[in-house]
C-alpha cells in the first residue's frame, strides 16, 4: 500500500461499534455518560467534516492568507475554550489570547525558518492545528492551577507581601507550580513515547503506507515542536495572569463571590 489512503464512509459508520460499546460501559456501570458521549459523537462527526472541506478549500487555493486566517480563528476559540476551565483566574481572556497566539506564531516561524518545513498550507494548517490544540491544553492546566492555588495559598502569599515582597516575588512559587502543572502531560507522554503507546501521527503515517523510518522521524519532529509550543504557552499565560490577582500597589485582591 503506497498511495494514499482510502477510507469508505461504510469503514467510518463500522466504527461506530465501539461508540456502542463505550455507552454500554457507561450504562452498565452508572457512569452517566451516555448524553456526553452521544453529543461528543455528533460533534466530532459535524465539526471534522466541516474543518475538512474548509481545509481542501485552502489547500485547493494554496493562498497563505487563508491559512493565516483559520489560525487566528483557532487561537480565538481556543482561548474561549480554555477560559471557561480557568473561572477562577480574573480577566483571564487577554493573557490566553496572547499566550496562544505567540506559540503559535514563534513555533511556526522557527520551524519554516529552520527549513524544517514548507511554507505551504499543506504543512502549516495541520501543524498548526496541533500546535494550537496543545497550547490551549497546557494554558488551561497551567491557568487552573494558578486559580487554586492562589486562592489556597492567600494567606502565605499575603505574608510574604507583608515582609516587602513584591508581587512577582510573592506569587512566584504558584506561578512555577502551575507552569509545572500545564507542561507536566507532555513532558511525561514524550518519555513514553514508543514505549507504552504510539503517538497518532505516527500510526497514521504507518497507516497510510509511510515507511516506519520516515514516520518516526516525523513524529520527532512534531514532538519537540509541540514541546517548545507547550512552553511557551503556559509560561505567557501564566507570566500575565497572575498580576490579575494583585492590586498596582502589590496588593493580593479580595477573590470574586462565586
Amino acid at each position: 500500500m503506497n498511495g494514499p489512503i482510502d477510507i469508505s464512509l461504510g469503514e467510518v459508520a463500522a466504527s461506530l461499534v465501539l461508540i456502542a460499546v463505550a455507552l454500554a460501559v457507561s450504562r452498565w456501570r452508572g457512569a452517566g455518560l451516555e448524553n456526553d458521549i452521544v453529543v461528543a459523537v455528533f460533534r466530532s462527526f459535524v465539526q471534522l467534516t466541516a474543518i475538512g472541506y474548509v481545509i481542501q478549500a485552502i489547500f485547493d487555493e494554496d493562498n497563505l492568507a487563508l491559512v493565516l486566517a483559520l489560525l487566528v480563528v483557532m487561537v480565538g476559540f481556543g482561548a474561549f475554550t480554555a477560559r471557561a476551565r480557568a473561572r477562577k483566574v480574573p480577566d483571564v481572556l487577554g493573557p490566553l489570547i496572547v499566550a496562544l497566539g505567540l506559540a503559535g506564531a514563534l513555533t511556526l516561524g522557527l520551524v519554516v525558518a529552520l527549513g524544517i518545513f514548507d511554507p505551504e498550507p499543506r504543512y502549516l494548517v495541520p501543524v498548526g492545528g496541533m500546535v494550537i490544540g496543545n497550547a490551549m491544553t497546557a494554558a488551561a492546566v497551567a491557568l487552573n492551577r494558578l486559580g487554586d492555588d492562589m486562592r489556597d495559598k492567600a494567606p502565605q502569599i499575603e505574608a510574604t507581601l507583608a515582609l516587602g515582597a513584591s508581587a512577582g516575588e510573592a506569587a512566584a512559587p504558584v506561578v512555577r507550580a502551575s507552569l509545572r502543572s500545564g507542561m507536566i502531560s507532555l513532558v511525561d507522554s514524550t518519555k513514553t513515547t514508543g514505549l507504552i503507546f504510539f503517538p497518532g501521527t505516527m500510526v497514521g503515517m504507518l497507516v497510510a503506507g509511510a515507511e516506519p523510518t520516515d514516520a518516526v522521524r516525523l513524529q520527532l519532529i512534531l514532538l519537540w515542536v509541540l514541546l517548545g509550543s507547550v512552553a511557551i504557552s503556559a509560561v505567557v499565560a501564566t507570566g500575565l495572569a497572575y498580576r490579575g490577582f494583585f492590586t498596582p500597589a502589590h496588593q493580593l485582591r479580595e477573590p470574586p463571590e462565586a
